[in-house]
């Protein structure tokens, strides 16, 4: 890995963050990356310490600083996870109760689901709803109601409990119940549980608000000639899903909220220590183990369980907007990197190995690579369509024995993709895991092919879990 020069070395075992050259390394890390603009802040021995690289707007030139607001995407679930954890310790619900027990309007298309779903299944991703039921249901304070309202006909991509898919629909569903238990909107329960008491000036929700600030937007398109992304954001109705707003520092505050275990740097408590713990907790294992920043989820965070140590945090995306969040409890290290534009990942990854290690001793698990040898026998194996109600997947075999993958997006945000169709060329690892590459980023990006206990096929791509729904003609599984 190349060094970006983030840490110095005075003397044997003097690391502190007083050590990191941000700025330079930062700026560095943009051009190489091609990352548009740039918001960072790390926290490690009780300080913390910002840099800012970029622009925000290509077209307007107006510099990222570190007090610019960016939006964070589906970080907003660890805040959403927060308010559902202080429900369950003011009593008001309890984590295991059937959720229609609390919206009694609740349906899908499922009885047997709709009875049984809990809040613990919303906020580990494991009820097996249809996870990208983006609708938008208006901008009045009702918006959420009518989003749940709307789940009335969603489907399952797997049994209840079966494994682990990623869900934004739960997390609205989670906060119309967070609405309904404090009979306020989403918005200003969060403001009133956890951005008030945190003291946060620059971070909120709704983008009339963002326009008071210095604000990011997202760049889409070609790496060499970005251009602003024609949408601003996701519609209210995912509020709890992923439409939070929030500077790079606002961020790494309400991350140590929670290495002090629910305490605010102020002394007030926003969680037991108890709801602290459970959130940080494994509560499911995740098949594909990197692409959403962890091995494991417990609730509203993604976990990684190293031989290094424990890690947990998140990452969000929106209209080519990415943030990353990752925090290390033993070392008491925050990392917050928020982009717009560019190969965001790939800096992320870099960026995060080299401050681990060096300020916690912590070595990032590596993403898998194709290791070279083509085993036709596996990609026989996992030729088929597997399909959900957001998505396509085809995967046939070359004549080399590679696997090719026709993708198409049937979720209600296919129209606002230029490219909802693409076709990709996937190299193996080991038998059940290979990778691609995605249009314009260098990473690989895993699918993982695997088993329910049922025995029915499914792969996890893009932290979703889809099924195998019809295999080739004159196919026989193997």
């Amino acid at each position: 890995m190349t060094s970006h020069g983030f840490t110095q070395f005075p003397a044997k075992g003097s690391i502190t963050l007083d050590n990191i050259a941000l700025q330079d390394s930062l700026d560095e890390m943009c051009r190489e990356y091609q990352v548009v603009g740039a918001s960072l802040a790390v926290h490690a021995d009780d300080q913390t310490l910002q840099a800012a690289s970029g622009v925000l707007n290509v077209d307007t030139g107006v510099e990222a600083t570190t007090d610019s607001v960016f939006q964070v995407g589906s970080i907003t679930k660890a805040w959403t996870a927060t308010l559902a954890l202080q429900l369950v310790d003011d009593g008001l619900v309890r984590l295991d109760e059937p959720i229609a027990s609390y919206l009694p309007e609740f349906r899908v298309a499922d009885t047997e689901v709709r009875d049984g779903v809990t809040l613990r299944h919303l906020l580990t991703h494991t009820s097996g709803l249809e996870g990208d039921h983006f609708v938008d249901t208006g901008r009045g304070d009702d918006c959420l109601g009518k989003y749940v309202e709307s789940c009335a006909a969603l489907a399952q991509t797997h049994p209840l409990g079966a494994t682990m898919s990623y869900c934004n629909s739960g997390y609205s569903i989670a906060g119309h119940l967070i609405e309904r238990l404090r009979r306020k909107t989403w918005d200003e329960v969060l403001v009133e549980g956890v951005i008030e008491p945190l003291g946060l000036s620059k971070t909120t929700t709704l983008p009339e608000e963002v326009l008071r600030f210095r604000a990011a937007i997202g760049h889409v398109g070609d790496l060499a000639r970005p251009r602003t992304s024609p949408r601003w954001g996701p519609p209210r109705s995912a509020g709890p899903a992923g439409l939070l707003c929030s500077t790079a520092g606002e961020v790494v505050t309400f991350a140590r909220m929670h290495l002090d275990h629910g305490r605010a740097p102020g002394g007030s408590r926003l969680l037991t220590p108890e709801s602290a713990h459970a959130m940080q907790s494994v509560q499911a294992t995740v098949p594909d183990a990197w692409t959403l920043g962890g091995n494991a989820w417990g609730l509203g965070w993604a976990l990684s369980e190293t031989e290094s140590g424990r890690l947990y945090g998140h990452d969000g995306s929106t209209f080519g907007q990415r943030a990353f969040l990752r925090i290390a409890p033993d070392a008491r290290v925050v990392i917050v990197l928020l982009t717009t534009g560019g190969r965001a990942t790939e800096m992320f990854d870099s960026l995060a190995s080299e401050l681990l290690e060096d300020l916690a001793g912590f070595a990032m698990p590596a993403r898998p690579r194709p290791a070279g040898d083509v085993d036709p026998g596996d990609a026989l194996a996992r030729v088929g369509i597997y399909q959900s109600p957001s998505t396509r997947l085809e995967f046939t075999s070359g004549e080399s024995g590679a696997l090719h993958l026709e993708m198409t997006d049937t979720s209600s945000l296919a129209g606002l993709l230029s490219d909802p169709s693409r076709r990709l060329d996937l190299l193996p690892v080991r038998p059940g895991l290979w990778v691609t590459r995605l249009s314009s980023q260098h990473h690989w990006v895993p699918a993982v092919f695997f088993e329910l206990e049922s025995g029915q096929p499914y792969v996890h791509f893009a932290g979703r879990a889809t099924p195998r729904v019809e295999l080739p003609t004159g196919h026989s599984p193997t």
